[in-house]
């Protein structure tokens, strides 16, 4: 079974401040790894010895678009080199790249490129959706299709959100199946609706079949099953707690 790490999204009010000491806690609640959203300023040396010292493994930097391109890539690839972290993840396009057809097609050149760059260097690379990828552009042309099918596999590897593919109508199980050879990374968050709105919540209390997700995602050599929570109305290191237990729950059934 893949290993379960935890977006440090779900925890962003934890980090701002006491980002080293978020990492530790969990660790102790049962993460086997975090995945970046952000370093908070912080040494790499200095993160690489907590992590160590934590026993946390690292699930993926999170790097923001604008992080990717020219000089900058070359300081982000260096940081995640000496943290030990080998997967960079693109969490989102900016705007003005996902309003048509072409600029999507632009995007993913750009994105294959970048790709081809982390590999030079000994790095995975890979996209995270979320649902706005997967909206018809015209003619059944979605985001999510023209990224994929316009990089290479090789360069650019998938981490499927599995919540924000489910809000965007589709079924990450099927998405799975399809891209099987690429999906390297799973986000983990479930579904409720809230007076008509769809919301995350804790997993095992809503609406997804992570059953079936966990098996498929086994089946194909998913690395990892990363937890994240954006909506709360519990204290978020709580709800932390719960989606690791729910999740070896579900995991030991299977």
């Amino acid at each position: 079974m893949g290993k379960i790490g935890i977006q440090l999204y779900s925890v962003r009010d934890k980090t701002k401040d006491n980002f080293l000491d978020t990492i530790r806690e969990l660790g102790k609640m049962g993460y086997e790894g975090v995945q970046f959203a952000g370093f908070f300023g912080t040494p790499a040396n200095k993160l690489k010895k907590v992590m160590d010292e934590s026993g946390v493994r690292n699930a993926g930097s999170h790097m923001q678009y604008i992080t990717l391109l020219g000089e900058e890539l070359k300081e982000t690839l260096e940081y995640n080199h000496v943290i030990g972290n080998d997967l960079i993840i693109c969490p989102a396009l900016p705007t003005e790249l996902r309003e048509s057809v072409d600029s999507y097609k632009k995007a993913a050149d750009t994105l294959n490129e970048v790709g081809r760059k982390c590999v030079e260097q000994g790095f995975r690379f890979a996209y995270h959706n979320h649902n706005f990828e997967f909206y018809d552009l015209g003619d059944g042309q979605r985001g999510f299709d023209i990224l994929f099918d316009n990089t290479d596999i090789n360069h650019m590897k998938m981490e499927l959100d599995c919540y924000w593919a489910t809000h965007g109508g589709f079924d990450p199980v099927e998405i799975i199946k399809h891209n099987k050879d690429r999906v390297v990374s799973l986000h983990i968050k479930d579904m409720a609706r809230v007076n008509g709105e769809k919301r995350t919540i804790e997993i095992g209390e809503g609406e997804l079949d992570f059953p079936e997700l966990l098996r498929v995602g086994e089946d194909y050599g998913v690395e990892w099953f990363t937890v994240e929570q954006e909506h709360f109305d519990r204290d978020t290191l709580e709800s932390s707690r719960i989606n690791v237990k729910n999740l070896k729950e579900i995991m030991v059934k299977i």
